[in-house]
């Protein structure tokens, strides 16, 4: 049985996947530095010149890397959001969430990126409207998730002091850090946000 032949579209979007899946990959496993287009190419199976003609430049291929993760990773957090987060743990279950989604390969690779912009222009540049849209998403998500219970003036101050503390476990987690540690950090912010925030 013969396979549909693909249309030029669809052949366009497998390109495109492929491409940044494999920019991902190469940012977790070599990172920023040890990161070239050629070898992106190698890894995704595609020429250069089908490199060049998606991606213009290498900031423009990084950048867009993230937003494809960013994009899995979201709709991963937001399937079953409503039905997994009921009842008065919803807080606690709202931070693991978090957790589940900005550690592991999402925290490598736009931390890789996050440092890698401090002294590239471009690459800053290009950056920045993903990171506000990864702001944006986070914190609708987590309000739709939490919905009445943050109480307060100031309801997403929980979301970002929890992002902020997550960030600084991921790379905690990058850097060798003790795993218990981070369980007990995590599991203590619950605590004190159940308390403080909750209605």
């Amino acid at each position: 049985m013969t396979r549909p032949r693909l249309t030029q579209q669809e052949r366009t979007e497998r390109t495109r996947e492929l491409l940044l899946d494999a920019t991902i990959d190469c940012l977790v496993e070599l990172g920023y530095a040890r990161t070239s287009t050629n070898e992106i190419c190698r890894r995704a199976g595609v020429s250069r010149g089908a490199q060049q003609h998606h991606f213009a430049t290498k900031a423009e291929l990084m950048a867009s890397a993230v937003e494809h993760l960013v994009s899995k990773i979201i709709d991963r957090m937001t399937s079953g959001a409503r039905e997994a987060l009921t009842g008065p743990d919803r807080i606690s279950q709202g931070i693991d969430m978090l957790w589940r989604g900005y550690s592991g390969s999402l925290s490598t690779a736009v931390m890789e990126l996050w440092v890698a912009g401090r002294t590239d222009p471009e690459l800053h540049t290009a950056m920045q409207p993903i990171d506000k849209a990864l702001a944006r998403r986070t914190a609708e998500l987590f309000r739709e998730m939490l919905g009445e219970q943050v109480a307060g003036d100031r309801p997403d101050l929980p979301l970002w002091l929890t992002v902020n503390l997550i960030r600084g476990l991921a790379l905690d987690s990058m850097i060798g850090g003790d795993p218990a540690r981070r369980r007990q950090l995590l599991d203590e912010w619950k605590t004190i946000a159940v308390k403080t925030y909750g209605s």
